[in-house]
């Protein structure tokens, strides 16, 4: 089954430059932004709810899925579509890897799989009940997946699928998961918490608290950055001490969060605010706003630097 994908031009990327790639899942809209300009550089009605994404500057290519249909659609830094591939309704959290392929889980079947750059599967393997988020290890060694509905995290040899370490988290409802410093972090959504998990050990190494149902987490400037949803916050935290340092308000139910490429600021998508701020990782304020179509989500890894034409 093929779709018709209608991508609107606003401006053109002639130069390399730091890109979002931001789900609307309302609109039914990926927007293509330009973070240090604001300019937004095409508009890409993608059908089906999309919600998911992971930007491979690398690649120069985004991987979206429509959360409704589970089609997982290819789009190159102009917005056109190159590839798609339908994985089914449960098809939800994704994360590219450094050899240029992709990992999704999902989220009905309870299952992770790995597909090569040509969307051809690898291998699949059995989760925790409803996984959502899916983080890989920087060396490509690990790949966790958050199991919401069974409070823990999955970790499994990226290369083979072999199961290395089921580990239970801190709070309930382990949602969006992010790899740093050697470290998993998942946003426990109902457990007001961040659970640190340490891949090599398959342990709990600690967790911090956080607002009202947090979604989502990213590093920049050395801290650590969650979104919280009902609080409409962001609890930032030292990730060398696990405490919390400050909570700022960014708008209404924030949830995708990403780090842009120079380390000094992260991205936050405001489902009900429809809008992208830029928040300064050194001073905590809100360095720009810009507005979205409805319902910005943008769960995963959705900005990067774009490489020279």
């Amino acid at each position: 089954m093929r779709f018709a994908v209608l991508v609107l031009m606003l401006a053109s990327p002639a130069v390399a430059g730091d890109l979002a790639f931001v789900t609307s899942q309302n609109a039914e809209t990926v927007t293509i932004l330009d973070t240090v300009s604001g300019s937004v550089l095409a508009q890409v009605a993608v059908p089906g709810k999309p919600a998911p994404v992971a930007y491979d500057p690398a690649a120069g290519r985004a991987y979206v899925i429509a959360a409704d249909t589970g089609r997982l659609f290819v789009l190159d830094e102009t917005g056109a579509v190159t590839d798609s591939r339908d994985l089914g309704e449960g098809a939800f959290g994704l994360a590219a890897t450094a050899q240029d392929g992709l990992f999704v889980t999902d989220w009905f079947g309870a299952r992770l799989l790995r597909l090569d750059r040509d969307l051809n599967e690898i291998w699949q393997t059995p989760t925790g009940a409803a996984p959502a988020g899916v983080a890989v290890s920087d060396d490509g060694r690990w790949v966790a997946t958050a199991d919401r509905d069974d409070d823990r995290v999955s970790i499994f040899d990226a290369q083979t699928g072999v199961l290395l370490h089921r580990v239970g988290t801190a709070g309930a409802h382990p949602f969006g998961i992010t790899f740093h410093d050697e470290r998993f972090w998942t946003a426990d959504v109902q457990g007001d918490s961040v659970s640190v998990i340490d891949p090599a050990a398959g342990r709990l190494a600690g967790s911090i608290p956080t607002g009202s149902h947090p979604y989502a987490v990213a590093f920049a400037g050395g801290r650590g950055f969650v979104t919280n949803q009902y609080a409409g916050t962001l609890t930032v935290f030292d990730p060398a001490t696990l405490d919390a340092v400050a909570e700022i308000p960014v708008g209404d139910y924030p949830e995708g969060i990403s780090p842009l490429p120079g380390g000094d600021a992260v991205a936050v998508a405001n489902w009900e605010s429809d809008t992208l701020v830029i928040v300064d990782a050194e001073s905590l304020a809100v360095r720009s706003e810009f507005p979205m179509p409805s319902g910005p989500r943008a769960f995963g890894q959705f900005t990067g630097r774009q490489e020279s034409p």
